[in-house]
């Protein structure tokens, strides 16, 4: 594992079952990282766009590294595959490649905070 600090940020819905499998690795690993919320704050999601060339998220940079569109599961086996992390036997606390629910993106797209319901994972 690299002996550098890894310097992280993450732009992520405030609920969105993406996003929390981003927030779900970060914790899993002991992670810091700054969380840069698309949907509160509209400045962050055209930063976003910026800085990836698109619109989806979640979009996680990792030591000046875009990562676009990506999953959670997709952001760890990334960091294990460059080295950044150690794989661990702790369980993430919540899915790390699920979507929220039709109903959930509908109301964030409208912008209806909070998202109606608990976030329900698919698989």
């Amino acid at each position: 594992m690299s002996s550098s600090p890894i310097h992280i940020t993450a732009y992520l819905k405030t609920f969105c079952g993406w996003s929390e499998g981003v927030r779900a690795i970060m914790r899993k690993y002991q992670l810091p990282f700054d969380e840069k919320d698309i949907i509160k704050n509209p400045a962050f999601r055209w930063e976003m766009e910026q800085r990836s060339g698109q619109s989806l998220s979640p979009c996680v940079e990792i030591n000046g590294e875009m990562l676009a569109d990506v999953s959670g599961e997709e952001v760890e086996r990334w960091m294990l595959d460059r080295g950044l992390i150690h794989a661990n036997d702790h369980t993430p606390d919540a899915p790390t490649n699920s979507s929220c629910t039709d109903e959930q993106h509908a109301a964030m797209a409208m912008g209806k905070l909070p998202v109606p319901g608990k976030i329900r994972f698919l698989d």
